[in-house]
């Protein structure tokens, strides 16, 4: 799973730093922009925060979710919501955020 990047191909230049979970892939682009692909149930789909990922600095993956740290230190996440792709129920707690480490 995930290894199939054809339909996101004409996005990926200008590549910086590429994560992975168990089966999909997200990659900061230079504008600090980010393209997923692979499984969208674990992370390779991220149109629902796709308007959020805008100045990436960071981006860690679990087995199934990623995480990203924006300049302004607030975190996006996105992918199996089992796995910590949903951190909408506590997103007002993530603010000056420096530093995020996954784990499976």
């Amino acid at each position: 799973f995930g290894g199939d990047s054809s339909h996101v191909q004409d996005q990926l230049r200008h590549v910086r730093k590429i994560e992975a979970t168990d089966s999909a892939f997200a990659a900061i682009l230079a504008d600090r922009s980010v393209v997923t692909w692979g499984d969208p149930d674990a992370g390779g789909d991220s149109s629902r925060v796709q308007d959020h990922l805008r100045n990436v600095q960071q981006i860690q993956a679990t087995g199934g979710a990623f995480s990203a740290i924006l300049a302004d230190r607030s975190v996006v996440t996105w992918g199996n919501p089992h796995v910590s792709g949903d951190s909408s129920d506590f997103q007002e707690q993530l603010r000056n955020v420096r530093q995020i480490h996954a784990t499976d």
